[in-house]
Protein backbone atom coordinates (compact mmCIF):
# COMPACT_ATOMS: atom_id res chain seq x y z
CA UNK A 1 0.00 0.00 0.00
CA UNK A 2 2.76 2.15 1.09
CA UNK A 3 4.63 1.64 -2.39
CA UNK A 4 1.65 2.51 -4.35
CA UNK A 5 1.43 5.69 -2.41
CA UNK A 6 4.54 6.49 -3.08
CA UNK A 7 4.46 5.83 -6.93
CA UNK A 8 1.40 7.68 -7.05
CA UNK A 9 3.23 10.71 -5.79
CA UNK A 10 5.92 10.06 -7.74
CA UNK A 11 4.47 10.19 -10.95
CA UNK A 12 2.25 13.52 -9.67
CA UNK A 13 5.58 15.08 -8.93
CA UNK A 14 7.00 14.57 -12.35
CA UNK A 15 4.10 15.90 -13.84
CA UNK A 16 3.93 18.95 -12.16
CA UNK A 17 7.68 19.32 -12.94
CA UNK A 18 6.74 18.54 -17.05
CA UNK A 19 3.78 21.55 -17.23
CA UNK A 20 6.79 23.90 -15.78
CA UNK A 21 9.42 22.88 -17.78
CA UNK A 22 8.57 25.22 -21.01
CA UNK A 23 8.64 28.42 -18.43
CA UNK A 24 11.94 27.93 -16.92
CA UNK A 25 13.19 26.73 -20.53
CA UNK A 26 11.84 29.89 -21.88
CA UNK A 27 13.81 32.10 -18.70
CA UNK A 28 16.92 29.99 -19.68
CA UNK A 29 16.99 30.38 -23.57
CA UNK A 30 19.07 33.44 -23.50
CA UNK A 31 21.93 31.45 -21.55
CA UNK A 32 21.63 28.13 -23.88
CA UNK A 33 22.44 30.53 -26.98
CA UNK A 34 25.30 32.44 -25.75
CA UNK A 35 26.54 28.50 -25.24
CA UNK A 36 26.04 27.38 -28.50
CA UNK A 37 28.97 27.72 -31.11
CA UNK A 38 27.95 30.99 -33.16
CA UNK A 39 28.83 29.79 -36.91
CA UNK A 40 31.64 31.88 -38.41
CA UNK A 41 30.53 35.09 -40.69
CA UNK A 42 32.39 37.18 -43.54
CA UNK A 43 32.61 40.38 -42.40
CA UNK A 44 30.94 43.18 -44.44
CA UNK A 45 31.53 46.63 -45.21
CA UNK A 46 29.16 49.23 -42.99
CA UNK A 47 27.03 50.10 -45.87
CA UNK A 48 26.63 54.07 -46.88
CA UNK A 49 23.16 54.10 -48.26
CA UNK A 50 21.82 54.87 -51.41
CA UNK A 51 23.36 56.55 -53.90
CA UNK A 52 22.26 60.03 -54.64
CA UNK A 53 23.11 63.40 -55.43
CA UNK A 54 20.36 65.19 -53.68
CA UNK A 55 21.02 67.00 -50.68
CA UNK A 56 21.60 65.02 -47.73
CA UNK A 57 22.54 62.12 -49.98
CA UNK A 58 25.42 60.44 -50.99
CA UNK A 59 28.30 62.79 -51.48
CA UNK A 60 32.24 63.43 -50.62
CA UNK A 61 30.87 63.61 -46.69
CA UNK A 62 29.82 60.00 -47.26
CA UNK A 63 32.82 59.02 -48.74
CA UNK A 64 35.16 60.35 -46.34
CA UNK A 65 33.26 59.30 -43.25
CA UNK A 66 33.03 55.78 -44.43
CA UNK A 67 36.85 55.52 -45.64
CA UNK A 68 39.50 54.47 -43.25
CA UNK A 69 42.19 54.86 -46.00
CA UNK A 70 42.06 57.26 -48.51
CA UNK A 71 45.16 57.81 -51.07
CA UNK A 72 46.21 57.94 -54.71
CA UNK A 73 48.74 55.65 -55.66
CA UNK A 74 49.77 52.93 -58.43
CA UNK A 75 49.44 49.36 -58.44
CA UNK A 76 52.75 47.60 -58.69
CA UNK A 77 51.96 43.82 -58.20
CA UNK A 78 48.57 41.21 -57.62
CA UNK A 79 48.83 37.64 -56.07
CA UNK A 80 46.30 35.53 -55.70
CA UNK A 81 45.77 33.85 -52.69
CA UNK A 82 44.14 30.32 -52.48
CA UNK A 83 42.19 29.27 -49.58
CA UNK A 84 44.23 26.99 -46.83
CA UNK A 85 43.18 25.12 -43.86
CA UNK A 86 42.91 28.39 -41.84
CA UNK A 87 41.95 30.38 -43.70
CA UNK A 88 38.76 29.52 -45.69
CA UNK A 89 38.36 32.12 -48.25
CA UNK A 90 40.28 32.79 -51.33
CA UNK A 91 41.17 36.18 -51.54
CA UNK A 92 43.41 38.58 -53.77
CA UNK A 93 46.54 40.73 -52.67
CA UNK A 94 46.89 44.25 -54.17
CA UNK A 95 49.87 45.61 -53.64
CA UNK A 96 50.46 50.01 -54.31
CA UNK A 97 52.71 52.53 -54.20
CA UNK A 98 51.86 55.26 -52.61
CA UNK A 99 51.68 58.78 -54.32
CA UNK A 100 49.11 61.28 -52.93
CA UNK A 101 48.43 60.16 -49.09
CA UNK A 102 45.25 61.27 -47.13
CA UNK A 103 44.40 59.30 -44.61
CA UNK A 104 45.75 56.23 -42.70
CA UNK A 105 48.62 55.60 -44.96
CA UNK A 106 51.97 58.08 -45.88
CA UNK A 107 53.79 59.20 -48.96
CA UNK A 108 55.78 56.18 -50.41
CA UNK A 109 54.51 53.14 -48.27
CA UNK A 110 53.82 49.94 -50.29
CA UNK A 111 50.67 49.10 -49.09
CA UNK A 112 49.00 46.04 -49.90
CA UNK A 113 45.28 45.28 -49.29
CA UNK A 114 43.46 41.87 -49.43
CA UNK A 115 39.66 41.30 -51.28
CA UNK A 116 37.68 38.83 -51.02
CA UNK A 117 38.06 36.67 -54.62
CA UNK A 118 34.38 37.72 -55.36
CA UNK A 119 34.08 41.01 -55.49
CA UNK A 120 37.20 40.57 -57.98
CA UNK A 121 35.04 38.42 -59.96
CA UNK A 122 32.20 40.54 -59.59
CA UNK A 123 34.01 43.55 -61.20
CA UNK A 124 36.28 45.08 -58.49
CA UNK A 125 39.57 44.31 -60.57
CA UNK A 126 43.06 46.09 -60.76
CA UNK A 127 45.73 46.04 -63.23
CA UNK A 128 49.22 46.54 -62.63
CA UNK A 129 50.69 49.72 -63.80
CA UNK A 130 46.24 51.50 -63.10
CA UNK A 131 46.73 54.56 -61.49
CA UNK A 132 43.86 55.01 -58.72
CA UNK A 133 42.69 57.03 -56.11
CA UNK A 134 40.74 55.20 -53.71
CA UNK A 135 38.86 55.15 -50.70
CA UNK A 136 38.73 52.49 -49.15
CA UNK A 137 37.25 50.58 -45.98
CA UNK A 138 39.61 49.97 -42.77
CA UNK A 139 40.40 46.29 -42.85
CA UNK A 140 38.37 43.47 -41.15
CA UNK A 141 39.16 41.18 -38.43
CA UNK A 142 40.78 39.07 -40.84
CA UNK A 143 41.91 41.21 -42.82
CA UNK A 144 39.54 42.30 -45.72
CA UNK A 145 38.60 45.30 -47.49
CA UNK A 146 37.02 46.73 -50.41
CA UNK A 147 35.93 50.02 -52.23
CA UNK A 148 33.60 52.22 -50.05
CA UNK A 149 30.24 52.45 -52.44
CA UNK A 150 31.82 49.76 -54.29
CA UNK A 151 32.47 52.16 -57.86
CA UNK A 152 31.75 55.53 -56.32
CA UNK A 153 34.99 54.80 -54.30
CA UNK A 154 37.88 54.26 -56.86
CA UNK A 155 38.89 57.33 -59.29
CA UNK A 156 40.79 57.00 -62.16
CA UNK A 157 44.07 58.87 -62.25
CA UNK A 158 45.41 60.25 -66.05
CA UNK A 159 49.25 59.87 -66.86
CA UNK A 160 48.95 64.15 -66.18
CA UNK A 161 47.40 63.59 -62.71
CA UNK A 162 44.25 64.54 -62.89
CA UNK A 163 41.33 62.32 -61.35
CA UNK A 164 38.72 61.23 -63.72
CA UNK A 165 35.07 60.96 -62.42
CA UNK A 166 32.55 58.79 -63.99
CA UNK A 167 28.88 60.41 -65.26
CA UNK A 168 27.51 58.97 -62.12
CA UNK A 169 30.45 60.43 -59.75
CA UNK A 170 30.19 63.71 -61.19
CA UNK A 171 26.63 63.65 -60.52
CA UNK A 172 26.81 62.33 -56.67
CA UNK A 173 30.16 65.44 -56.14
CA UNK A 174 28.13 68.11 -58.37
CA UNK A 175 27.41 69.88 -55.00
CA UNK A 176 30.96 70.40 -53.48
CA UNK A 177 32.17 73.81 -53.39
CA UNK A 178 35.67 72.76 -54.77
CA UNK A 179 34.99 69.73 -57.49
CA UNK A 180 31.89 71.10 -58.44
CA UNK A 181 30.45 68.25 -61.00
CA UNK A 182 33.92 68.57 -62.94
CA UNK A 183 36.15 66.26 -64.80
CA UNK A 184 38.81 65.52 -64.93
CA UNK A 185 40.05 67.39 -61.58
CA UNK A 186 43.53 67.93 -60.50
CA UNK A 187 44.57 65.35 -57.76
CA UNK A 188 45.48 68.36 -55.67
CA UNK A 189 42.53 70.23 -55.88
CA UNK A 190 40.49 66.30 -55.34
CA UNK A 191 42.54 66.02 -52.14
CA UNK A 192 41.68 69.39 -50.98
CA UNK A 193 38.53 68.55 -51.62
CA UNK A 194 38.57 65.23 -49.38
CA UNK A 195 40.71 66.83 -46.92
CA UNK A 196 38.41 69.50 -45.85
CA UNK A 197 35.74 66.88 -45.99
CA UNK A 198 37.66 65.29 -43.00
CA UNK A 199 38.00 68.24 -41.38
CA UNK A 200 34.08 69.05 -41.30
CA UNK A 201 33.66 65.34 -39.98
Amino acid sequence: MYGRSFLRLLAFLLMMTACQLPAQSRGGESNLELARPIAPRLPLPTPIGPISSEPGGFGLPQLTRAAGIIFSGTVTAIERNPAISNQALETISITFRVESAIRGVFPGDELTIRQWIGLWTSGQRYDVGEHLLLFLYLPSKIGLTSLVGGAMGRFRVDPSGRVLLSSQQISALERDPVLGGKSPVRLRDFALAVRQAIEEE
